[in-house]
């Protein structure tokens, strides 16, 4: 999938945020930093590299256009629009955003390297700060000794399940991260003793880096968020795998859900905990099907609340989810379906969403039994608790005001374990 392009956005910002070590003049000598970081990447990941990585040196201004041109591709566009879409509908972004120009001026904020999986190249700025050309090479070139291992590109290219894609691009950057942290640090058996503070200081310091970036500091909080995850808790997940399995590759068993990211025993356990599938029926007007995950889920909850144990405990009991974005008279609408664990825990998460919508639209629900009604001048929400097969399973739907919230039919809905 091409998302790869909106998160080399977040590495230059991220690793300018970083001090590396001084180049040695201007453009810096790329190919002596390149000799000294492959072995000692070779050796922090425990693989050589199969074939010599390829680096060019790119003007800013080829590097910019490279990447608007992705920006342009039919699938970008789509995926950036229906983003869009989904955030404004959840209340996350306000309705004058557009979403197209915002991640523009985020690629645009910083751009000093990017390995690219389609050519195989790490490109990097002509004329880059000294101060973080060298700690950028390093970072891509992990990245390229990942892709000669388990291909990148087509890792990239899930379609229609966010919540995996967020989890497998957060073993991808996570991996980078930590890794190149590891040989910043010296090797060390335990990188966080070797900070103040621990992990908890070096998660901070990643999030701190990108505040300092003016665009990424000015974007909604649960975009800030979602595009720390695959830095920040993809690096606490390397470091857990590593405990586990030492040097091995994470590659070849891939967490399937951000909920397998963050919890040791969704992942590390015999079973994992793999997300029930939910299959939807067809509605007229439906342009986009998606996950919103664990971690989705905690962060609209979040972005609202501000309340962050609340919104933890509310998705925790998150076992699977799908939602649809329609097309209606008065305008969007969105079905969201989720299964629970148990049906205290659906009950939980529609008590936690009922906070999150009156500090929304500062209204009470209307409650009628188990259903909970909620209408704002353009807005009209509805959820309950349901039941499929003994399945908790919770129905949220959200229409323009004066439109019907029968969009679905809910005896056609189906949840299937994994």
């Amino acid at each position: 999938m091409t998302r790869r392009v909106l998160w080399a956005a977040l590495s230059a910002l991220l690793l300018a945020g970083c001090r590396g070590e001084k180049g040695t003049g201007e453009g810096g000598n790329y190919a002596d930093k390149v000799a000294t970081f492959v072995p000692q990447i070779e050796n922090a990941l425990g693989v050589k590299f199969k074939t010599p990585p390829k680096l060019e040196v790119r003007t800013r201004d080829q590097v910019r256009e490279f990447l608007l041109q992705r920006m342009e591709e039919p699938e970008v566009k789509r995926q950036i629009a229906n983003q869009e879409a989904t955030y404004k509908l959840l209340g996350l972004a306000p309705d004058t955003l557009h979403f197209a120009d915002l991640m523009v001026k985020l690629l645009t904020e910083q751009i000093i390297g990017y390995y690219d999986p389609r050519t195989k190249v790490l490109y990097v700025v002509e004329g880059s700060a000294p101060d973080y050309v060298g700690i950028t090479i390093m970072h891509e070139l992990i990245h390229a000794l990942q892709d000669q291992y388990a291909n990148l590109d087509s890792l990239q290219r899930i379609v229609g399940d966010d919540d995996r894609a967020l989890a497998v691009q957060a073993v991808i950057e996570g991996q980078a991260t930590y890794e190149q942290m590891y040989i910043m640090a010296g090797g060390g058996s335990n990188i966080a003793a070797q900070f103040p503070g621990g992990w908890d200081t070096m998660r901070q310091a990643i999030r701190d880096n990108l505040k300092s970036q003016p665009v990424f500091s000015s974007a909604p909080r649960a975009l800030q968020e979602t595009m720390l995850f695959p830095y920040i808790n993809g690096s606490d997940f390397i470091r857990r795998f590593k405990a586990h399995y030492g040097k091995r590759m994470p590659f070849d068993t891939l967490p399937v859900s951000t909920k397998q990211l963050m919890h040791d025993a969704a992942f590390f356990n015999h079973p994992r905990d793999v997300p029930s599938d939910i299959t939807l029926p067809a509605i007229p007007g439906t342009f986009e099907s998606n996950t919103m995950g664990e971690f989705g889920t905690r962060v609209v909850l979040y972005t609202h609340t501000r309340i962050e144990d609340l919104s933890i405990r509310a998705s925790n009991g998150w076992d699977g989810d799908r939602y649809v974005l329609v097309k209606t008279p008065g305008g969007n609408a969105m079905v969201w379906v989720s299964v629970w664990d148990e049906r205290q825990d659906g009950i939980e998460f529609i008590d936690a969403m009922d906070q999150a919508l009156r500090a929304r639209f500062g209204r009470q629900a209307r409650v009628e039994g188990e259903l909970r009604h909620y209408e704002s001048e353009k807005r009209t929400i509805e959820m309950n608790v349901r039941e499929i097969e003994g399945r908790p399973v919770v129905l949220y739907v959200d229409v323009p005001a004066g439109q019907s919230t029968n969009l679905i039919d809910f005896s056609k809905v189906k949840v299937v374990p994994r």
